[in-house]
């Protein structure tokens, strides 16, 4: 009896069609990049975002006029008027798609800049309140649950307004609001992951304490935090919009979207398609930025 071995079990054959292909292996990141690109809401709205944030970036190319150029002859004309005003003109006769694309600028400034340092300096003491525990923990998280006792609106104004106002004060004001929910939520995914067993491994190794928060806390604890900042940034938008709508933020004749919400506000009534158009500019940011956020949340789930 024969006991042929075939051409594709042979040492050295060449690889031929009897050969199975091996599925290929995705990372951790390179599985998140494969749930997105197959979740067409979180394109549609990251697309979406996208457009709005080069819009603010390429402004002084992309708008047709002098953002500050006021004219009485023509207040509050209606989107279309002359065939060059496409979104119509404010109360003061600026053009309104100007100014909204030079709003973007500042408004996703205020937004954005609070959200990114009170993730370095929240997230930072979070890390090092969850993995020190004991008094250490308690002191950071106490001086946090201080500032959970006032809600987020009442505390931006408070302090923007004890400072003074104007942009860079509001963005302060954000900036402290937004690092006890962040600490928060640092300290507990840290907490989590301080008693797992591959971090005593490490410990057991004799590993320094700076590698092991680098390569084994900070990888675990990145993306709830990333996660929870991304959801932020909606709320620093229309948290900064409500300071400027109030006089706490930015100052006249700055273009800001909640700056001219409040500047529009009186005239409702005579042109109601203009005096919206800076509402909806928010509208529409937040929402993108929650739904990407949400995707994000999806796809960064291990358990998914």
């Amino acid at each position: 009896m024969s006991t042929a071995v075939s051409d594709a079990a042979r040492p050295g054959a060449p690889t031929g069609a009897t050969e199975l292909a091996l599925p290929k292996q995705r990372g951790y990141w390179g599985n998140v990049g494969y749930r997105l690109r197959y979740d067409p809401v979180t394109l549609c709205f990251g697309g979406l975002l996208l457009l709005i944030i080069l819009a603010a970036i390429f402004s002084p190319w992309l708008a047709p006029f002098d953002p500050y150029q006021e004219s009485i002859i023509r207040r509050l004309k209606p989107p279309g008027f002359q065939g060059r005003y496409w979104l119509g003109t404010d109360e003061l006769g600026r053009d309104m798609l100007s100014r909204l694309l030079y709003g973007g600028r500042i408004t996703l400034t205020m937004g954005i800049v609070p959200v990114f340092i009170a993730t370095l300096i929240g997230g930072g003491l979070g890390v090092v309140a969850g993995f020190a525990g004991g008094v250490v923990n308690m002191i950071i998280m106490r001086v946090t649950d201080v500032f959970y006792a006032f809600p987020s609106v009442l505390l931006a104004v408070a302090i923007s307004g004890a400072m003074g106002g104007g942009a860079g004060n509001g963005m302060i004001a954000l900036t402290l609001v937004f690092i006890p929910p962040l600490c928060r939520v640092a300290e507990t995914a840290t907490s989590q992951v301080r008693n797992l067993d591959f971090v005593d491994a490490a410990r057991a190794t004799g590993a320094p304490l700076r590698l092991v928060l680098w390569h084994h806390v900070l990888g675990n604890v990145l993306g709830p935090v990333l996660i929870y900042a991304s959801s932020l940034v909606s709320v620093g938008i229309i948290l900064a919009s409500g300071l400027s709508f109030l006089g706490l933020g930015v100052k006249p004749p700055e273009p800001d979207w909640g700056l001219m919400l409040n500047a529009l506000r009186q005239a409702i009534y005579v042109s109601p398609l203009v005096c919206a158009m800076p509402g909806i500019a928010i509208l529409l940011t937040s929402i993108s930025m929650n739904m990407v956020s949400d995707g994000l949340r999806s796809a960064m789930d291990v358990r998914s």
